[in-house]
């Protein structure tokens, strides 16, 4: 099995971070990462699907899973 990429990671890593405001998260996506926050969200979930990314970071991404799963039951 390949390894994440460094953006990957990346995205992973800022996911466990916590913010202190509105918009403060996505200024960190644009400043850390170079990304326009549309395109973050894009990867990010595609990454939710990844078993890599499980490997990589489990908590971070069975959080998300959660999240998602139930923003998707309130549709």
């Amino acid at each position: 099995m390949d390894e994440l990429t460094s953006r990957e990671k990346d995205i992973l890593a800022l996911e466990g971070h916590g913010f202190p405001g509105p918009g403060a998260k996505e200024r960190a996506i644009r400043e850390r990462l170079g990304l326009a926050p549309v395109r973050y969200y894009q990867l990010l979930n595609a990454l939710l699907d990844d078993p890599r990314a499980l490997a990589h970071a489990p908590v971070t991404v069975n959080r998300l899973r959660r999240v998602r799963e139930s923003r998707r039951a309130e549709r």
